[in-house]
């Protein structure tokens, strides 16, 4: 089947903002199965291609909303991927522990807490990676 222009829009898009390495990894551990490769495949187009794609708000700026809503609904392995976005798209880690810290007065210390820990983890990670 062939993909639309607007999938292949958000595969580039999602492909810029994960990183190459990691959309591999994701590809071969979450979307290696017919489920969840509609899944993804959905995702690249209507979330990726259309969503990510339109004009209004730069990558940078929609990937702290990311960051920001994963946390407020407790979304934690969707942070890790959208912390991911934030650091590939210019916030430094030490602005996205800020933006975390901040969202305590807002959606609770229990909540910041685990965001933080999801945050330490990713960015030891990415540190890792070079």
């Amino acid at each position: 089947m062939e993909k639309s222009p607007t999938y292949q829009k958000g595969r580039e898009i999602r492909r810029e903002l994960i990183g190459e390495a990691a959309v591999k990894r994701i590809d071969e551990t979450v979307y290696n199965d017919p489920i969840m490769r509609k899944f993804g495949d959905y995702a690249s187009e209507a979330v990726f291609g259309m969503l990510w794609g339109r004009p209004g708000l730069d990558k940078k700026t929609r990937a702290l909303v990311c960051v920001v809503s994963d946390t407020a609904i407790h979304a934690w392995p969707e942070l890790k991927i959208h912390l991911r976005m934030a650091r590939n798209m210019g916030w430094t880690e030490e602005e996205l522990t800020e933006a975390l810290l901040h969202m305590g007065g807002y959606v609770g210390l229990p909540t910041v807490r685990e965001a933080l820990l999801v945050a330490r983890d990713l960015f030891a990670e990415m540190r890792g990676e070079g």
